[in-house]
């Protein structure tokens, strides 16, 4: 390790100010601290110094999504694989069915390493788009700016794919990113100085550029209809329950399946289960907020609540319970990965409760009463990401004048 160490000195030597590369100095700053700890450290006693830097601290978000991450390949996989017309599969053309012909893995939804695979046929590829491009935005405006490419993007970079539909066309993943980080991050500063969560504003681009790669039933599952079972649908549970037209009592839905994530949807939202494995890690190694989370909780069950005593004989979201608006759509995923931004939400932890029951109110709200948008979790979070200095504010003036009561 020492003469690696050794090497990279040697090499870094060229990029520092006044060597041939200095320019290019983010570039390579970002390449040498992966490896290691950033030489420059803090020096003087008014500093906390901790081992947790910035870079670290985006590495765990990374490892809190993986258990998403594997959902998201093998759900994915799990739903084509169901859809597929057996005796329709050997005409399918394309890469993708190139690459399982190869492996000879075949395409039963009772294997999962078939339908791992076939998933991450899907999901690595928009994964790879994704940090290409973002990447190259980060190290542009890095090297413009004659700054150190922030870290942030390894956490927008893999939230992005797992929040798309498995059908998303490569290039209006690029776009969309491009959209996230240009227009909803970098113009405003870069990292820690957006007031929106970029992936979100990414999704939401995507969402009303071009709402019928985004929406609707058949963008869900990543087969040609040609090769589906006849009359295959492809429907999430959200878009299932807005055509109902029956009280949520009297129909015939299983919660362990949607608690799992045996479900259409976007990539690594269905699965509740993994987003909880994921708020386990963040809430212990306290990078999550689990105000923010227990927030979301309380509105949810609050609101579907009122709506239970309400009821209704046609809308089945009026007597949805609450712990089926958590294992649904985007709530858990949103709860979790996405309300918790600690850059678009309070730093007050009375502000992060009043944040997050806002969401959880909101979310059930539109689900119940707009039952043609049942999945509402992206924007109600971008919308109170907005107000989240608004909710700060008072806190911090009464804190404020707390402060100089004491010392009059």
């Amino acid at each position: 390790m020492r003469a690696f160490r050794a090497m990279l000195d040697r090499v870094g030597r060229h990029f520092e100010k006044g060597g041939r590369f200095e320019r290019l100095y983010p570039l390579w700053e970002a390449a040498d601290t992966f490896f290691y700890t950033p030489a420059a450290v803090t020096a003087g006693g008014a500093h906390v110094r901790d081992a947790l830097d910035l870079k670290r601290m985006m590495m765990l978000v990374v490892i809190a999504a993986l258990p998403c991450v594997f959902m998201a390949m093998y759900n994915t996989g799990l739903q084509a694989n169901l859809a597929l017309d057996v005796a329709k599969a050997a005409t399918q053309d394309g890469w993708r069915h190139d690459v399982l012909r190869a492996l000879g893995v075949g395409y039963s939804p009772q294997s999962i390493v078939a339908c791992t695979i076939h998933g991450a046929l899907y999901f690595l590829p928009l994964y790879i788009v994704t940090m290409a491009v973002g990447l190259s935005w980060e190290l542009l405006f890095a090297i413009v700016r004659r700054v150190e490419v922030n870290e942030g993007f390894f956490v927008t970079g893999i939230l992005f794919p797992l929040i798309l539909p498995p059908t998303t066309p490569l290039w209006q993943a690029a776009l969309g990113i491009s959209f996230g980080v240009v227009l909803a991050k970098e113009v405003f500063g870069g990292t820690g100085m957006n007031f929106v969560n970029p992936a979100l504003a990414a999704r939401a681009f995507l969402f009303f550029a071009y709402p019928a790669a985004i929406s609707g039933d058949k963008v869900w599952t990543a087969v040609d209809p040609a090769h589906a079972i006849d009359g295959f649908s492809g429907a999430t549970l959200l878009a299932q329950l807005r055509h109902a037209g029956l009280p949520f009592a009297k129909l015939d839905l299983s919660w362990w399946n949607a608690f799992v994530g045996l479900e259409p949807g976007s990539m690594g939202e269905t699965s509740a289960l993994a987003c909880l494995i994921g708020a386990g890690v963040l809430i212990a190694t306290g990078i999550g907020s689990w105000r923010t989370m227990a927030g979301v909780a309380l509105g949810t069950v609050a609101m579907s609540g009122a709506f239970n005593l309400i009821g209704s004989a046609t809308n089945p979201y009026f007597g949805m319970p609450f712990w089926w608006h958590m294992v649904l759509g985007g709530w858990a995923f949103g709860t979790v990965f996405m309300a918790t931004d600690p850059v678009t939400s309070p730093f007050t932890d009375r502000g992060k409760w009043i944040f997050g029951i806002g969401i959880g109110i909101l979310v059930v709200l539109i689900r119940a009463v707009n039952p043609a948008y049942p999945e509402a979790m992206m924007l109600v979070i971008l919308f109170m990401n907005v107000m989240a200095p608004l909710i700060d504010y008072p806190m911090i003036r009464a804190n404020i004048r707390r402060r100089m009561s004491r010392r009059a």
